[in-house]
């Protein structure tokens, strides 16, 4: 089924022009929100929950971008199985590609902290060719090998590489041919609440994906954290800033706490561009487990 998914729908439709992808992209939008209701009551309890203070004309004001701007995500992930180089440094521009350059100089490896917020997978293509770096993508490998094998291909063609989950204790603990850089998604929802960091995030207790501090600190690269802006339709930038350059000196909890709360900042200013399908809130914290002020200090156990 995968086979005739990709060969009759997916890439016909990745050789049609933006144009015409766009054009797709409002009609796709219009089915999920107002015929399918594509998750339409976890994005409005995630919103309200997020945003106790907007009214409800505000709430579906926010769902109606976004369901447009999911649209757009999938239609732009379809572009990606026949995008052009050329194409992918129009559509997304790479800010300040030296900060990392010149962090790799002297660290070798260097993570980028981001969240899944505007077309993050376009702005890891894009760097991949802006940077003299290699650029590993952090991903969760599919069930179905023949798919993710051609997903895998089509973020590869021009120079980023995806690196399983599951292999990054392996990818640390070999010596870096070169300058490389390793891109953290850190909005993630950690499977165990136990081994997480529990703060405060949009208003909510979160357990938040430990890794990107995990390994900064036990192997002492620097973390920089990017901002992924979207332009106009269809048009992104990435720019960078460096969040922490000597990790091992961090005190317990700081790293993450930057990072949640620069994407929280991002999530704030313009809200529909962030992933709200999912059941971010779905875990709640064990009574053992302490919550983390912004202090970096637990909170007193209730």
């Amino acid at each position: 089924m995968s086979r005739l998914l990709l060969y009759l729908i997916i890439l016909p439709l990745s050789r049609l022009p933006f144009s015409v992808l766009y054009r797709l992209s409002s009609g796709l939008s219009f089915l999920l929100y107002r015929v399918a209701g594509y998750r339409k009551k976890v994005v409005r309890r995630n919103l309200q929950q997020s945003f106790p203070d907007k009214s409800d004309q505000e709430i579906r004001s926010i769902e109606k971008d976004f369901y447009l701007h999911l649209s757009d995500l999938i239609t732009e992930s379809i572009k990606q199985f026949s995008i052009t180089r050329e194409e992918v440094q129009a559509r997304c521009r790479v800010v300040n590609p030296e900060l990392l350059e010149e962090l790799g100089k002297t660290h070798k490896r260097v993570i980028v902290a981001a969240g899944h917020y505007n077309n993050w997978e376009l702005a890891a293509v894009s760097l991949g060719i802006a940077t003299t770096s290699t650029v590993f993508g952090i991903y969760s490998p599919l069930k179905d090998a023949f798919m993710d094998q051609k997903l895998m291909r089509s973020r590869e063609r021009y120079g980023m590489r995806m690196l399983s989950r599951k292999k990054i204790k392996d990818f640390a603990a070999r010596e870096p041919l070169g300058p490389e850089v390793i891109l953290f998604a850190t909005d993630q929802t950690p499977s165990n609440v136990h081994k997480c960091y529990w703060m405060e995030f949009l208003g909510q207790e979160t357990p938040i994906f430990f890794g990107t501090e995990k390994f900064a600190t036990e192997q002492g690269w620097p973390v920089v954290f990017g901002w992924i802006s979207k332009t106009r339709r269809g048009y992104y930038e990435i720019s960078f800033e460096l969040l922490e350059d000597k990790p091992r000196e961090a005190p317990y909890g700081r790293i993450t706490q930057q990072h949640t709360r620069w994407l929280e900042e991002e999530i704030r200013t313009l809200p529909a561009y962030w992933l709200w399908t999912h059941k971010r809130w779905k875990r709640t914290r064990p009574a053992d487990v302490p919550l983390y002020g912004p202090d970096l200090q637990p909170l007193p156990m209730a």
